[in-house]
């Protein structure tokens, strides 16, 4: 049985080939992925597919492209003890406060 992430030979309906800008936060999140992967060696891209595999299908299907990446790589930072889950959530409501200050 295929699991909800593998869609291969699937339809999917029509492909936008629209240009895309990319926004700040997934330049940002492109970046952190190419320097924990190849600089510093702190993560792979293996480990970044696992990630994103193990989203779960509600998740998976509701994130985009970098929305899935940066799930992975907070949740494989918080693995390997880089960061505690608690410590996290602490940055994320610290960057939420200051993005609802700024409106």
């Amino acid at each position: 049985m295929k699991s909800y992430h593998d869609i291969g030979g699937e339809p999917g309906g029509e492909v936008d080939q629209t240009h895309y800008e990319y926004s700040l936060w997934e330049l940002r999140v492109d970046a952190m992925l190419r320097l924990l992967s190849s600089k510093a060696k702190v993560m792979t891209i293996d480990e970044l597919r696992r990630g994103i595999e193990t989203l779960g299908e509600d998740r998976y299907d509701k994130e985009r492209y970098y929305g899935k990446w940066a799930y992975s790589i907070a949740a494989l930072m918080v693995e390997k003890g880089h960061i505690t889950q608690n410590e996290l959530d602490q940055r994320i409501e610290q960057v939420r406060e200051r993005m609802e200050a700024s409106l």
